[in-house]
């Protein structure tokens, strides 16, 4: 079974992040007028800009402060998600033992060295043991371990290990693209670069068959 995130469409309400429920238990960190979560760092933000040469009190910075505040708590939310509720109990009884391909999930990360964005698309495959997950489960778990400061090698593999530990499948492999802004804004400014990494778990890992399959399904162009 092959799925591309692209034919999974969702009504507008569920495509709405849902926020933590800690950032709407505490007060001091939710911006009422709003209606978003914050860290508390508007503070923060106003030193970094006077730090800069800014004057974080002329007319086009007086508001950043939060608006940076608000990004940050939805860029970093993946921290403060639950795999338990994201799954929401969605692992179902099936005979079901072919490989199963989630593909084209849209990522967006940081980079946790520079704190500068890398984005691009994850794919997802696992080999059921008796179980198999509701396929939107699959791209909130890359969302989970995305929305954090990460590497793109970590990121692919604690997404493979999730599904992994969820599921206790015959094996699971990610495929990660990214282009990372750090190498491209700054550093060495290679604006053509894109980055590819992987996580081979149980069958995947051990057959090359198995692995050949998967990555053929990953260039294979699904409408």
């Amino acid at each position: 079974m092959i799925s591309s995130n692209e034919d999974s469409a969702q009504s507008p309400q569920e495509k709405t992040p849902q926020m933590p429920d800690f950032l709407h238990e505490n007060p001091h960190i939710y911006d009422e007028e709003s209606n978003a979560p914050t860290l508390g760092m508007t503070e923060l933000v106003k030193e970094m800009l006077s730090k800069i040469g800014e004057d974080p009190d002329r007319e086009g910075l007086l508001r950043t402060p939060l608006r940076v505040d608000k990004s940050m708590a939805y860029l970093t939310g993946g921290y403060r998600m639950e795999l338990d509720k994201i799954v929401n109990n969605a692992v179902f009884t099936e005979d079901c033992n072919e490989m199963v391909v989630v593909k084209d999930i849209e990522f967006y990360s940081m980079c946790e060295h520079h704190m500068l964005p890398f984005f691009g698309t994850a794919h997802v495959a696992y080999i059921p043991d008796g179980k198999v997950i509701g396929l939107s489960k699959v791209p909130r778990i890359v969302e989970m371990y995305s929305r954090r400061l990460q590497v793109q090698e970590r990121l692919t593999q604690q997404i493979a290990d999730c599904v992994n530990e969820v599921l206790k499948p015959k094996g699971v492999a990610v495929v990660t693209e990214a282009r990372h802004l750090c190498m491209m804004m700054r550093g060495v400014e290679k604006q053509g670069s894109s980055t590819i990494a992987s996580a081979m778990l149980g069958a995947f890992k051990k057959n090359s068959e198995t692995r050949n399959e998967f990555l053929s399904f990953v260039r294979t162009r699904t409408v």
